[in-house]
């Protein structure tokens, strides 16, 4: 019942997203701009509930005074990594005034809803994100289609920011594309983690995920 009501809640998320948007799916003629505004204020999203559950059992271990299994690097981690997601976008587009105004606003909305959903049920939270990761995957996959496809020509040959190049360790002539790639392939991992997590024991089971490299 937990599992139906996230991936329910999901795609309801996903369906107003969309609207909000004008996301039109490969070939529905997004623009350059309409990418870097969905993906902007996706990040800005995807970047709360790692922080959160994170939080929550770092508080958890302290209060208890006891060891947390594990978990917190992994939570941390991915809230890092999708911020850096974020500073790559802006590094090609500085947002308005508009999308500050929303981000704000879904930042504000979406902590909230998900911190006392944590407390509530870690487990539904954490289908609930491997779901969520599932879209985002959905996205730039698409994404991919459309800059292959000639639907967004200036991004086909376009070099991939400093901070990408550094980020992932990429040659000096890689490209937007190949940025995206490894965006989606942090996307995939944090799909995985989220499921694992939501199938173990919350309380008593170890985090089989080790830290990544420092150098990542």
């Amino acid at each position: 019942m937990a599992e139906q009501a996230a991936h329910v809640a999901v795609r309801l998320l996903r369906r107003g997203f969309d609207f909000v948007s004008q996301y039109k799916g490969a070939g529905g003629g997004m623009t350059r701009q309409d990418w870097l505004n969905r993906c902007i204020f996706l990040e800005t999203i995807a970047g709360v509930p790692g922080i959160v559950a994170g939080m929550i059992r770092h508080l958890r271990s302290l209060r208890n005074m006891e060891r947390d299994r594990g978990w917190i690097h992994t939570h941390m981690e991915e809230a890092e990594n999708e911020r850096m997601h974020l500073l790559i976008f802006m590094a090609m587009k500085d947002p308005g005034l508009l999308l500050r105004f929303l981000v704000k606003g879904g930042q504000g909305v979406f902590f909230t809803l998900f911190f006392a959903s944590y407390v509530a049920s870690p487990t539904t939270c954490h289908r609930f994100v491997g779901y969520m990761e599932e879209e985002a995957i959905h996205t730039y996959t698409t994404m991919i289609q459309d800059i292959e496809g000639g639907s967004v020509m200036s991004w086909k040959d376009e070099p991939a920011p400093v901070i990408a190049r550094d980020y992932y360790h990429l040659a000096n002539d890689a490209t937007v594309v190949d940025m995206i790639k490894c965006i989606r392939a942090d996307e995939t991992h944090h799909r995985d983690v989220n499921h694992t997590l939501a199938d173990l024991d919350w309380h008593n089971d170890a985090n089989p995920f080790l830290p990544w490299p420092k150098d990542k």
